[in-house]
């Protein structure tokens, strides 16, 4: 009977219980996670910060899900290193867990810049539902009112739009020149960014912050930031929402192949036979780029951890590939970012931009060679999918580009076969 371990139990390692069980039904899978509830929706916990959202309405599964898949779950233990010639990993207090098919879905951390002051009472990161706890914490317990978040990509205003529901009132820092600068072009920006400036949020971009300073009262808490140009902040508390990185240390010193996450092939296979990684640790095939690169996304985590929990259990899937892709609503302006949206080299593209302002509306088609490589839309979505169908597809859209950003664009105005291949897909 083989022996599967999966170190973490969040999206990949919920897929991969779930591949294996549907090809070893009887084989013994020990889950390994520091939360002893990790498998709830990490996209939601800005909206249990909100108010909007409880754990229970996070769950993604059921309390009975390790049980009904016959998981020996060990919550709220901590994987510490691995020994691949004896094939066990160590944890916390030393205890060995034996393996035949390794699983490394460990996730990611926050990065955090060294900051002086940064040890202070009321810094926090938000990843994970203990960082949203304390924030709610400090809300609603010490009436925090005032909130400095350092970095605007998608994680920065996923905290900050959920702050200002609770009338918190924030200040966001962004070192670039423009807000979601990896998704969206400066046109884009300046849309997002006036929806954020009208909810009351200020915008601080090109700067900083060099130092977390305490209270006047009390040196230990927050009580301000100072900024790169020196300018001072007086907040109460700051979240730090650079971005994630690959959670790869249980790896560090090992044969297992890292770049800037843990590399692995089509299976999910890592350089060592046996040893799987998948989700926001590992380094996947992206199908835009034609390259590996890290890409930590949900619904990409569930799909990889699925192909790993596959492969470990005896059934040979290939992982086709993702790509970035954002969905989301902020400040009530839907966007949808996919593929090379925002390309920093535009040599040998193709861009299509159609904007109304008074609409409030922007659509973006970065093609090349004919081929949709990259998508975004902000304020009109609704026929995103269609248009992603082409770019998964890589369908020569050259003979009727001019109809893609149409206001009357739909399924009919694409050439019979491609609308019959839709069909047969669907």
């Amino acid at each position: 009977m083989s022996k599967y371990v999966i170190v973490g139990a969040c999206a990949a390692g919920i897929g991969a219980v779930e591949a294996i069980r549907e090809v070893d039904p009887k084989g013994e899978i020990t889950v390994i996670s520091e939360e002893q509830c990790s498998h709830y929706s990490r996209p939601m916990i800005s909206d249990f910060v909100s108010g909007k959202a409880d754990l229970e309405k996070m769950k993604t599964r059921d309390d009975q899900f390790w049980q009904n898949h016959n998981v020996n779950a060990l919550t709220g233990k901590k994987a510490v290193s691995l020994n691949l010639a004896e094939y066990t990993v160590e944890l916390e207090g030393g205890e060995k867990v034996p393996y035949d098919k390794l699983l490394l879905a460990t996730g990611g951390k926050p990065f955090v810049p060294k900051m002086e002051g940064q040890e202070k009472e009321g810094v926090y990161t938000f990843t994970n539902i203990s960082d949203a706890e304390q924030l709610a914490q400090k809300i609603n317990v010490e009436g925090a009112k005032t909130a400095v978040v350092i970095g605007a990509g998608l994680i920065g205003i996923s905290v900050t739009e959920a702050l200002t529901k609770r009338g918190v009132k924030v200040t966001l820092v962004e070192l670039q020149p423009k807000i979601l600068s990896l998704l969206l072009d400066a046109q884009a920006s300046d849309m997002v960014e006036a929806a954020v400036r009208k909810a009351g949020v200020n915008i601080v971009t090109g700067q900083s912050v060099q130092k977390i300073l305490g209270k006047p009262e009390d040196e230990g808490k927050v009580g301000s930031v100072a900024l790169t140009k020196g300018d001072q902040v007086p907040c109460d508390m700051v979240i730090v929402a650079i971005g994630v990185i690959p959670r790869t240390e249980l790896v560090a010193g090992t044969e297992v192949k890292t770049n800037r996450g843990i590399v692995v092939d089509s299976c999910m296979q890592t350089s060592v036979p046996d040893v799987y990684a998948s989700g926001d640790v590992a380094e996947a095939y992206d199908f835009i780029l034609n390259q590996n690169r890290s890409l930590p996304l949900w619904p990409l985590a569930v799909l990889e951890g699925k192909v790993a929990g596959y492969n470990m259990a005896g059934k040979k899937t290939d992982y086709t590939g993702g790509t970035n892709m954002s969905s989301l609503k902020y400040f009530g302006m839907p966007i949808v970012s996919v593929g090379l949206a925002n390309p920093k080299e535009p040599a040998g593209l193709e861009i299509m931009v159609k904007q109304d302002a008074e609409k409030n509306v922007y659509k973006k088609l970065v093609l090349k060679d004919g081929v949709i490589v990259g998508m975004t839309f902000l304020g009109e979505i609704e026929r995103s999918g269609i248009l992603f169908y082409l770019l998964k597809n890589k369908i020569n859209v050259k003979e009727f580009k001019d109809v893609l950003l149409q206001d009357d664009f739909g399924l009919a105005a694409l050439p019979l076969n491609i609308r019959k291949q839709m069909n047969l897909e669907a």
